[in-house]
C-alpha cells in the first residue's frame, strides 16, 4: 500500500516550516503596513499600489525562474528568495518616504515570488509520488495558519511594540525560514537524476535541429490548464478577500476576524481528507466537489445578514478552497517531469496571483456600480466558469483517448 511510502521526511518537515514563518512574515504586513505607509503621508492610490506593486512583482520574479534555476539549482535559488525577502523586510523600518517604501515592496516581492515557486518545487521532490495529493495539502496548511494568524499577530505587536516590533518579528521570522531551508538536503541522486534528463532533453532537442523556445524558460505548457483554473479559483478569491471586512461592517457585523479563522479551520481539517482522495481516486474527486463547496459560500454570503451566517459561509468557502488550491499544485507537479518542475510551479502561482489581482481590482469595481453581495454573486459565477472549463478540457481528454 502506498501509504507506507514515508512523507513526514526531515526535508518535507524543514520545508513545510520555513514556508509557514515566510508566510507569517508576509501576512502579518496586510493588516499594518497600509497604516505605516499612511502615517510615512501616503495617499489612497499610493497604498493601494504598495499593495499590487508587490503581487507584480512576484510575478516577474517568477519569469526568471527557468534561468535562475540553469544557474543555481533548486536550494541555492530558495537561499536567494528567502535572503531577498530578509533584505526587504529589514528595510521596512528605516523606509522615510513611500518611494523608498514602494521600491522595497518591490525587491520585497521579488524575493517572495521566487521562494514561494521553489517552496513548491522543492517540497514536490521530496513527497512521495503516491502521496502527493496528501504531502501538498499538508504542506499548503501553513499558508492556512498564517492567514488566519498573521493579520491578528501584526496588529498585536504593533499595538505592543509599534513599528520597530513588527518589522524586527518580520525579520526574526525570516531569518528562522533561512535557517530551516539552509538544513534542507536535495539528494546527491535526485539532482544528478534531474540534470541528467535535462541533458537529454536538450540533446535530443538537438538531433531533431529544434531550438529550444525562449517561452520554455518562462512557462510550462503542460499545466495551462491547471493553472488557468487557477487564474479564476484566484480571482474570486482576490474579490473576496479584499472585501468581506468592508461588508460585515456595511451591515453591522463586528469582529470579522472570526470569519477568516474559520475559513483557515475548515481549510486545515478539509486537507486531511482531501489530500488522500486526490491520491486514491485522482484529482477529479477533489477539484469538482470542492468547486461546488465555493458556489454555496458565495451563495449564504449573498443572503448573508447575520453572524452566524457569515461564519457558515467561511466553513463552505474555506472548506472548497482549502482543499481546491493543493489539488491543483498536486495536479500541476503529476503533469511535468521532475526537471520542469520548477517552471510549471511558477506558472501556477504566476496565474493564481494574476487572478488575485485581477480580482481585487475588477470585483471592486463590480462593487462601485452595484453592492457587494452582487459581487460575491459574481464570484460563485466564475466557480460555474472553472467547471465549465474543467470540463470541457476532461471530455477532449477522453475524445483523445478514444480517437
Amino acid at each position: 500500500m502506498h501509504q507506507s511510502e514515508k512523507l513526514w521526511t526531515k526535508n518535507f518537515i524543514l520545508l513545510a516550516f520555513s514556508n509557514l514563518f515566510l508566510f507569517f512574515a508576509i501576512e502579518m504586513l496586510l493588516p499594518t503596513l497600509p497604516l505605516f505607509a499612511d502615517e510615512q503621508g501616503g495617499s489612497g492610490s499610493q497604498i493601494g499600489l504598495l499593495l499590487g506593486i508587490f503581487t507584480f512583482s512576484a510575478v516577474v520574479s517568477r519569469l526568471l525562474i527557468g534561468i535562475g534555476l540553469r544557474r543555481f539549482g533548486k536550494r541555492k535559488l530558495l537561499l536567494i528568495g528567502v535572503a531577498i525577502c530578509l533584505v526587504g523586510m529589514a528595510g521596512y523600518y528605516a523606509a522615510a518616504s513611500i518611494s523608498a517604501l514602494l521600491a522595497l515592496r518591490i525587491v520585497h516581492g521579488f524575493g517572495f515570488g521566487i521562494a514561494t515557486a521553489l517552496y513548491g518545487t522543492l517540497v514536490s521532490d521530496a513527497i512521495p509520488a503516491a502521496r502527493r495529493g496528501e504531502g501538498m495539502g499538508y504542506f499548503a496548511m501553513g499558508n492556512a495558519v498564517s492567514f488566519s494568524i498573521g493579520p491578528m499577530l501584526g496588529l498585536w505587536l504593533l499595538e505592543q511594540y509599534d513599528y520597530a516590533g513588527l518589522f524586527g518579528a518580520g525579520v526574526i521570522f525570516l531569518a528562522i525560514t533561512l535557517v530551516l531551508t539552509l538544513l534542507v538536503r536535495q539528494p546527491r541522486a535526485q539532482t544528478v537524476e534531474i540534470a541528467a534528463a535535462e541533458a537529454a532533453a536538450a540533446a535530443e532537442l538537438h538531433a531533431a535541429g529544434v531550438k529550444p523556445s525562449p517561452w520554455a524558460e518562462v512557462i510550462e505548457p503542460k499545466v495551462l490548464v491547471p493553472s488557468i483554473l487557477g487564474s479564476l479559483v484566484g480571482f474570486a478569491f482576490g474579490g473576496m478577500l479584499s472585501f468581506v471586512t468592508l461588508f460585515s461592517k456595511d451591515i453591522g457585523i463586528t469582529h470579522t476576524g472570526y470569519f477568516f479563522l474559520v475559513v483557515a479551520i475548515s481549510e486545515v481539517l478539509i486537507r486531511f481528507v482531501s489530500g488522500p482522495l486526490f491520491d486514491r481516486r485522482g484529482p477529479f474527486w477533489v477539484l469538482f466537489p470542492t468547486a461546488i463547496l465555493c458556489i454555496i459560500g458565495c451563495v449564504i454570503l449573498y443572503y448573508t445578514d447575520s453572524m452566524a451566517m457569515l461564519l457558515l459561509a467561511g466553513v463552505f468557502y474555506g472548506a472548497g478552497f482549502g482543499a481546491m488550491f493543493p489539488a491543483l499544485q498536486a495536479w500541476v507537479i503529476n503533469l511535468v517531469q521532475p526537471e520542469r518542475r520548477g517552471v510549471a510551479t511558477a506558472t501556477y502561482y504566476n496565474f493564481f496571483d494574476i487572478g488575485i489581482g485581477l480580482g481585487s481590482i475588477l470585483l471592486g469595481v463590480v462593487v462601485t456600480l452595484t453592492d457587494y453581495t452582487t459581487m460575491f454573486l459574481l464570484s460563485a459565477v466564475l466557480y460555474v466558469i472553472y467547471l465549465g472549463v474543467y470540463f470541457l478540457y476532461l471530455r477532449r481528454q477522453r475524445e483523445r483517448a478514444e480517437g
